[in-house]
């Protein structure tokens, strides 16, 4: 019986109406907004994008960690349409409704914290971030903020700030927000290793901030943008004693490693660890605009009343797409199928380890994993050319793929946690061919 194979290409990529698009975007869209992949979209379904001239791909991006429970999902699709025909907007806190009170409820039942909790929604990451180091600073009356190198929180102003990787994100942009401080993040890999990245987090209330001054810490569980490092589980225990000691909220950024991604619904999970505040985006709402910050009812509680809003914040069409979010989760099981998608992805990848000798780091939790690439594995001098080169050989193989890093040279998994055994197999069968052609040149 013939396979039926997910991946479709009838024309060169881009092909002829793709282009037209790309030139067309040229004259009118403004010139930073560079898209990392020309694939013009033309509709969506699963694990697959199909572009304008006709192109199936299967991707591997997930919209940067947006789509775990697949693009286009039937019964998020629906749900966005009857909210949508019965009201868009209201805004919550002028006249409020109920998809907010509900989603609040839900998420804080699957949420890691063990007493009163509370939640508030936003638009995106960034704002989460931006909120939660508010409601950190109304509760502890301190300003200062700490965080850590290759950590990525968002592109305005204060989150921008947080941001570790300066092209191109933050070149030309300053002055940034006052009050915060970078302290090195755990690097299993490159170092430093957990010993010493815990003694320059308590060097620091020495040489960089009194303890007085800190309203939080802000930690990704694993780096997002900064290549997929997971922290170590001694290194989670020790910042989660510090901030006990000294009376800091500790802010758990699971913009892009929570709803399952890592095998748990929030990675801290992994670690044991209860967080003062979380913050949530991304994946919540299957591709519509919604963040939130999970915390701690006492510390959300803190700022003063209109001290934490905004006119499209929590909006009740994202907020009904976001339900139906966690009935796909809850009835596929995708927390559990990211755990198993881990280990098949895991597998293939150190198997291309032992094939490969630029291939120097396999790492991650869960389904959220990454390969870094290096020019010698002894050296470990990054490779982002050759990064490139396996992105350009896995598109002209019709698999969408993404880097990461802050060298630019990790290739990372953000595929939906819905995609088929058939569909996954295709694909790693053409990034390994990818591997193996951008290798050979």
């Amino acid at each position: 019986m013939a396979v039926t194979r997910a991946i479709t290409l009838k024309t060169e990529i881009p092909g002829p109406r793709g282009r037209a698009i790309l030139e067309r975007k040229e004259r009118v869209v403004a010139g930073p907004l560079v898209p990392q992949l020309p694939v013009v979209a033309a509709e969506t379904s699963g694990s697959t994008i199909t572009d304008v001239d006709g192109n199936t791909f299967i991707d591997f991006t997930g919209g940067v960690g947006v789509l775990n429970a697949g693009h286009s999902h039937p019964q998020i699709v629906q749900a966005v349409q009857e909210q949508a025909a019965r009201f868009m907007h209201t805004d919550f806190t002028v006249i409020p409704y109920e998809v907010y009170v509900e989603l609040a409820e839900r998420l804080l039942a699957v949420s890691p914290f063990r007493g009163p909790a509370k939640a508030a929604f936003f638009n995106a990451g960034t704002e989460a971030v931006e909120n939660a180091v508010k409601f950190a600073r109304s509760y502890t009356r301190r300003t200062a903020v700490v965080c850590f190198e290759g950590g990525f929180h968002g592109r305005t102003l204060l989150s921008l700030t947080m941001t570790s990787k300066v092209h191109p994100y933050k070149a030309g942009l300053g002055p940034f927000a006052p009050e915060v401080y970078r302290l090195p993040y755990p690097d299993s890999y490159r170092g430093p290793g957990t010993r010493e990245a815990l003694d320059a987090l308590e060097r620091s209330l020495t040489t960089v901030v009194p303890p007085e001054e800190i309203a939080c810490v802000v930690i990704e569980p694993q780096l997002g943008e900064g290549g997929f490092m997971p922290a170590s589980q001694d290194y989670m225990d020790g910042l989660r004693s510090f901030c006990d000691r000294h009376g800091i909220v500790l802010v758990a950024d699971e913009v892009q490693t929570g709803f399952g991604r890592t095998g748990r619904m929030w990675a801290v999970e992994h670690y044991g660890i209860e967080p003062d505040l979380m913050t949530v985006a991304k994946s919540i709402a299957g591709g519509l605009p919604l963040s939130g910050v999970l915390g701690k009812a006492e510390i959300m509680d803190a700022p003063a009343e209109g001290g934490v809003g905004g006119t499209y914040v929590g909006n009740p069409v994202a907020l009904a797409a976001a339900l139906a979010v966690l009935d796909v989760f809850e009835e596929e099981g995708l927390v559990e199928r990211a755990a198993e998608l881990g280990d098949t992805l895991r597998a293939r990848m150190l198997g291309w380890q032992g094939r490969f000798a630029a291939i120097g780091d396999v790492r991650g939790l869960g389904a959220m994993l990454a390969i870094e690439l290096v020019r010698d594995r002894d050296t470990k001098e990054p490779a982002p050319e050759l990064a490139s080169a396996v992105i350009d050989q896995a598109l002209a193989r019709g698999l969408l793929l993404l880097k990461a890093g802050v060298h630019g040279n990790c290739i990372r998994v953000l595929c939906p946690l819905t995609i088929s055994e058939a569909d996954l197999a295709e694909a790693l069968d053409a990034w390994e061919q990818a591997l193996e052609a951008a290798f050979a040149a």
